[in-house]
């Protein structure tokens, strides 16, 4: 089995817009995402830390970075998934977010897993 195959982390992604925590005429935008992370390799891998990088649309950044996901730091064993729900607040009405998940091995290896850029809009915004 190749090395690729033994850390092997996917990660998938839902959003939801929150037009009842959202004021668009103060210029913000609360969207809700809800985050899956799949252990398919063949090793146990702990997530320690998380750094997002979150485009408000309006041509403005913020990157977050910290310990964890929702105050847990998982354990996956192979074959098992993590579940979590987190939300953001952007000033625009189209944003995106992308990042990354820092994961150590139980074998001591340390690895980065890339959290896909996703999209945030209001509903009838984009087509």
């Amino acid at each position: 089995m190749t090395e690729n195959k033994k850390y092997e982390i996917d990660v998938s992604i839902r959003t939801v817009y929150l037009p009842d925590q959202s004021d668009e005429e103060s210029a913000r935008h609360v969207f809700a995402y809800t985050i899956t992370i799949a252990n398919n390799g063949t090793v146990a891998t702990q997530l320690i830390s998380r750094h997002w990088i979150i485009d408000n649309g309006d041509g403005t950044t913020q990157e977050v970075r910290g310990l964890g996901v929702v105050g847990e730091q998982p354990l996956l064993k192979p074959g098992d998934s993590f579940e979590y729900t987190s939300g953001t607040v952007i000033s625009s009405a189209v944003g995106s977010m992308k990042g990354s998940y820092q994961m150590a091995a139980e074998d001591g290896y340390h690895f980065d897993v890339a959290i896909p850029e996703f999209i945030l809009s209001v509903p009838r915004i984009l087509h």
